[in-house]
């Protein structure tokens, strides 16, 4: 999955010169909380509600008044993405800076925004917890041909597979999340675990042992 798959466009944007004011309005207007400051159609900054809110608060050091300009509080030379980028790549860059979230370019033009609701979306979407189905959690070993093996059990077994997942489960083996078109995962579970899978999820029934 790609950027450009969960990306908002287009994307809302303000000019540097646009007033705190104004560009509060524009996010309580749009319900959205980030806004790309674009100069000669270049992005040049990002503000956000928060950016808003403690510039103009009692806190701040020196409170903006309300109709400063946005050039005065945002970030400059934020952090960007391309439509092409894996989902996976964005959401490693905004926690590695801890954004809230990435301009989306081409070239130099703004195409779009991606956020952290985005990339929750993403997740969604490539776990494929939105369609009915079961979950099935394998620990397999670093080995070739484990997963081939797994996928083959569940095949005979008649069982489609709707989105697979998978990550590090410790130094020598890979920890496998099924999302499947059937319900009764205890059951298979039970079966897979006879035949010699580790199955992490469903837990094993007590009197299954």
């Amino acid at each position: 999955m790609l950027v450009q798959d969960v990306m908002q466009q287009p994307a809302r944007a303000v000019a540097a010169g646009t007033t705190l004011s104004t560009a509060y309005q524009i996010m309580r207007t749009h319900h959205i909380r980030h806004l790309p400051v674009v100069e000669n159609g270049r992005v040049v900054g990002i503000v956000t509600d928060r950016d808003l809110r403690f510039a103009t608060s009692a806190l701040h050091p020196t409170p903006f008044p309300a109709d400063a300009s946005v050039e005065q509080v945002m970030t400059r030379n934020p952090l960007t993405a391309t439509p092409r980028d894996p989902v996976e790549e964005a959401a490693r860059l905004m926690r590695a800076h801890k954004v809230g979230c990435l301009p989306v370019v081409e070239g130099d033009t703004l195409t779009g925004i991606v956020t952290v609701s985005d990339l929750l979306d993403a997740i969604i979407r490539l776990t494929g917890v939105a369609r009915p189905g079961g979950r099935l959690a394998v620990r397999l070993d670093d080995n070739p041909g484990g997963l081939a093996s797994l996928t083959a059990h569940l095949a005979g077994a008649r069982v489609n597979i709707h989105a697979i997942l998978s990550y590090p489960a410790d130094e020598t083996g890979t920890q496998v999340i099924l999302r499947l078109d059937t319900l009764n995962t205890q059951t298979l579970a039970e079966t897979l675990r006879r035949e010699g899978f580790d199955i992490t999820w469903p837990p094993e029934k007590p009197w299954s042992r």
